[in-house]
C-alpha cells in the first residue's frame, strides 16, 4: 500500500459496492457505520448484488444513495426506482444447465420465479465437480450465501461497463468495493478495487487493496483512505 495520502493514490468519481458480505455480515444484518459513511458522500453510488432487483431498489432507498444498481450479478440493471429492469443475460440458458446439474446433484432453487437471468441455487453440493459439468456458455458462482447460475457473457464488471456507458462515468473512475468472487470481474475493470477483510482470496489477489477490517466495518475504512469521509 502506498505511504502517499488516498487522494492522491486514486480520485473516484463514482463507487461501485457489492451488499451481502460487504455492507453487511453473514447474518446479512446491514453495517450502520458504513450506511451512515455512504449517505456522506458526493459522488454516486452503484450498488452491485446477486440479489434481485426489488431487494436492490430497495436497499439502495433505505441506504439513501443513487438509484442505479447492478442486479443478479450484473444480469439485471436498473437506472432509476421507478424505472424498468434491463435484462442482460438469458435465464433460460441457466435452467437448462440447472437440469443438467438436476441428473447428478439435488438442487433447491431459491427466488426462482423473481430472477430475470440467472438461476439462484442452495449451496448443498461440490461446486468445482458441478463447474466440470456445465456447457461454456453457463457459469456457476458462490457468493457465500448461494450459488448462481449465470449466463457465461454476465458479470458485475461488464453491468458496470454498461452503466458507465449510460451515466458518462469512465469504469476507471470508479472504486468497486467487495468480498467474493462474483464481484472479481467489478474490481478489475474498476481503476481502483477494494476487497474487505473477510473476502474471498481469488478476490484479494486482484484487489489494489484489502481492508484490515471486515464487511461494513472495512467499507468505512476504505472510504477513509480514499479520503471520501
Amino acid at each position: 500500500m502506498s505511504s502517499q495520502p488516498a487522494s492522491i493514490v486514486f480520485r473516484p468519481k463514482a463507487i461501485a459496492i457489492d451488499i451481502d458480505g460487504t455492507l453487511t455480515n453473514k447474518k446479512r444484518a446491514i453495517n450502520c457505520n458504513a450506511v451512515e459513511a455512504l449517505r456522506k458522500l458526493k459522488i454516486p453510488v452503484v450498488l452491485a448484488t446477486g440479489n434481485i432487483s426489488c431487494f436492490a431498489r430497495t436497499t439502495a432507498k433505505l441506504i439513501g444513495v443513487s438509484d442505479i444498481v447492478i442486479c443478479e450479478n450484473g444480469g439485471v440493471v436498473r437506472f432509476s426506482y421507478d424505472g424498468d429492469d434491463i435484462v442482460l443475460g438469458d435465464k433460460q440458458k441457466c435452467l437448462k444447465a440447472a437440469e443438467i446439474l438436476s441428473k447428478h446433484f439435488k438442487i433447491e432453487f431459491l427466488d426462482l420465479e423473481y430472477r430475470k437471468s440467472e438461476v439462484c441455487v442452495r449451496r448443498n453440493f461440490p461446486i468445482e465437480e458441478a463447474r466440470k459439468l456445465l456447457p461454456e456458455d453457463v457459469k456457476i458462482v458462490d457468493t457465500g450465501f448461494a450459488y448462481h447460475i449465470m449466463d457465461g457473457n454476465v458479470s458485475k464488471g461488464k453491468a458496470l461497463e454498461f452503466i458507465a456507458e449510460r451515466i458518462g462515468i469512465d469504469t476507471k473512475d470508479f472504486v468497486a468495493i467487495g468480498d467474493s468472487e462474483n464481484d472479481i470481474e467489478m474490481l478489475e475493470v474498476a481503476g481502483f478495487g477494494i476487497a474487505v477483510a473477510n473476502a474471498d482470496l481469488k478476490l484479494k489477489e486482484v484487489a489494489d487493496m484489502v481492508t484490515s477490517k471486515p464487511d461494513g466495518d472495512g467499507v468505512v475504512e476504505a472510504l477513509m483512505f480514499l479520503g471520501l469521509i
